[in-house]
Order: structure tokens, then C-alpha cells, then sequence
């Protein structure tokens, strides 16, 4: 079984593509993404070509791929379909593109997400989230882009100062920035201040979604997160390696509900505005993250030291709980809670397996 016999996955992608939303904007449009083939990129793929096919939006999709293979096969189901065109292109590259003329929407969805690449891949980490910002903001200046979208992160905010439970979108923690992990957060901060600068310079109109630890289906099978690997252990039915006390406590988001939020502020935010993509019932500790996950399986949840390679990558931040009232003003409410997104999640990886 694929994702797409999966009737989990398909009723996912049902729910957002029959949200209350003005789709109108987006009809007879076109829509170009980086990140295409990632953990929210393709779910949103999927979800334009399900309202493309079930209500004639018409829009056409250019997915930008480094990697065109991959993305053909994740999208087998749509090869037949000219409104999604693959576009090879790595995003610290120029983006040089005559066609087409104009693109109603740009989104910056490609970013490296989770430790092990934070690690490996520093500089990578810095210039996509900047240089490769630059390069997607010129080509949508270029092709007289209605709303560009830079997908940011939980993880500007740094670490909590102490003084708030929950961070709002004008809240500023600590980050220590004359470290390596700090390339990524720093670097979101820069690239938003970047599309700070682009709308006063050019006169574009830009939101900002920020993302928090997003997990479902569309994972990829590199990703280091640390819910991540629950996952994983949880979809092979064995014990879940926890390699901390495990007292973080961070805000999480289904990968539906994350692209339900993307979408959202996509076509409802207000130019210029930062909005947090999150809700109280997906906060949790990592104890407790574990333990759930354990408790889906039967199994238990073990300690273990993480090796010098993943502790370079892992986050500081103890608590970083994010306050998702700006995005519900604007009628967002996630479908699942923490424990019905991960027991989705494990039973969609488990049928497809």
C-alpha cells in the first residue's frame, strides 16, 4: 500500500482541501514552492491537486526539486497531470526561469529541519534559509507575484527568558549566536527580516508563517527530530529511545494541520505579519511525548546518552510553547490533538510500510 491507497491519508487530504477558505484566489492561478517534496511541501502538493481535480481550482503547481526522480516517484499519482511541473533547481542557485510570466503565488517551503543536517550541513543550513530566500524573493519581484510566503519557525524565539509561558509573534528569547547550532534560528530571523526589507524596497506583499515541530505521514526517513524517531520506533513496535530527561516542553503540530495553518495565513494573513501555526492541545513534554507513544505500541520508553554528532544539533530551548491565538482570529482550529495526530501517523507509516 502507497499513500495514496491509504484512506487516512486521503481523508487528510480531503479535510484541508474542503476547508472555509477563499480558494477563489487561487483559481485558474498558479503556485511556486520550494521544499516541494518535504514534510509539509508535498502534503500541500497533494492537497491543490485533490481541489484541482474534485472542484476545477485550476491551479497550477511548480514544484521545485533538486532532485526530479524523487519527486516524480512521491508524485506518481499526479504524473499524468500537466498543472504540476517539476522544476530541478537547488535554491542556492539563481532561480533563471522566463516561463512562466507571472506566478500568483511563491513559497519558501525548503529549509534543513532537523539536527543531524543542523550538524552536518551548517553552512547549507545558513544559506538556504537566507541566500536561497534572496533568490526566491528576486524570482517573485520578477513575475509579478501577488503574496510570497517564507516559512519560518519555532525556533526564532530561542530560549524562554523566563518571563512567559507562551510566546507570541512579537516575543524575542535568547539565542547565544556565536555558536554553530545558532545558524538555523538565526538564519529565519535574518531571512525574515529580509522579507521586512523586500516589502519596503519593492513593494511586495508578504507573509510569514511560522511553523512548530511538525510530524506526520509525509516525514522524511532522514529526519532526525526527536519525535521523529519515536516514530519511528513506534512504527517498528519497539521501545522508544529517549536521550534526555525529556522536560522540554514544546508546542507540535500534525503535518495536516500544519499545511491547514500554511494555507491560511497564505490566503487570509495580513501583509506583512508573522503568524504562529499552533494550538494548546498539541503541547507536550518530550517524557510525555515518549510515553504516548510508547503507550500506542505497549512498549516502554528506555534512556540513552546521545552521541557528541546529535547533541550539537539538538535544540537549547527547555520550553518553547507557542501562542496560536493571532492565527485563530483568522478562523484556523487544528483537526487533531497530540495524541490523535501521533496515533495517525503511526498507523498510516505502519500500512504503508
Amino acid at each position: 500500500m502507497d499513500l495514496y491507497q491509504n484512506s487516512l491519508y486521503r481523508e487528510d487530504v480531503s479535510r484541508v482541501s474542503r476547508l472555509n477558505l477563499p480558494w477563489e484566489k487561487m483559481q485558474n492561478g498558479s503556485i511556486m514552492l520550494s521544499g516541494a517534496t518535504g514534510l509539509i511541501g508535498s502534503f500541500l502538493v497533494d492537497v491543490i491537486m485533490e481541489k484541482n481535480k474534485t472542484e476545477g481550482l485550476n491551479c497550477r503547481i511548480y514544484a521545485l526539486t533538486r532532485n526530479t526522480e524523487r519527486a516524480k516517484a512521491r508524485f506518481f499519482r499526479h504524473l499524468d497531470d500537466p498543472r504540476l511541473i517539476f522544476v530541478p533547481y537547488d535554491v542556492k542557485d539563481p532561480l533563471e526561469k522566463d516561463e512562466p510570466r507571472s506566478i500568483r503565488y511563491v513559497l519558501h517551503l525548503a529549509s534543513n529541519t532537523h539536527p543531524l543536517q543542523y550538524a552536518a550541513d551548517p553552512i547549507g543550513t545558513i544559506t538556504t534559509n537566507i541566500i536561497g530566500l534572496q533568490h526566491m524573493l528576486e524570482f517573485a519581484a520578477a513575475h509579478d507575484t501577488l503574496r510570497f510566503a517564507f516559512a519560518s519557525s519555532n525556533e526564532i524565539y530561542g530560549e524562554n527568558r523566563g518571563d512567559t509561558e507562551l510566546f507570541d509573534e512579537q516575543y524575542c528569547g535568547y539565542i547565544d549566536c556565536n555558536t554553530m547550532r545558532a545558524g538555523y534560528p538565526e538564519s529565519k530571523r535574518c531571512g525574515e527580516a529580509l522579507c521586512q526589507a523586500y516589502r519596503k524596497q519593492k513593494g511586495m506583499d508578504i507573509v510569514i508563517p511560522r511553523l512548530t515541530r511538525s510530524y506526520g505521514p509525509t516525514m522524511l526517513p532522514a529526519d532526525s527530530k526527536a519525535i521523529s524517531q519515536f516514530i519511528k520506533k513506534g512504527v517498528a513496535g519497539e521501545d522508544i529511545v529517549l536521550k534526555s530527561a525529556g522536560t522540554q516542553y514544546y508546542s507540535y503540530q500534525y503535518m495536516a494541520d500544519s499545511v491547514s495553518g500554511l494555507l491560511t495565513v497564505l490566503l487570509c494573513g495580513e501583509d506583512g505579519e508573522a503568524y504562529n501555526i499552533a494550538e494548546a492541545h498539541s503541547d507536550i513534554t518530550l517524557k510525555a511525548l515518549a510515553d504516548i507513544i510508547a503507550d500506542i505500541n505497549g512498549k516502554k520508553v528506555i534512556f540513552e546518552k546521545p552521541d557528541a554528532t546529535e547533541a550539537s544539533g539538538y535544540s537549547r530551548a527547555t520550553k518553547a510553547r507557542l501562542d496560536g491565538q493571532k492565527l485563530s482570529l483568522l478562523g484556523w482550529k487544528p483537526f487533531y490533538d497530540i495524541r490523535g495526530g501521533l496515533e495517525r501517523t503511526i498507523r498510516i507509516l505502519r500500512d504503508i510500510g
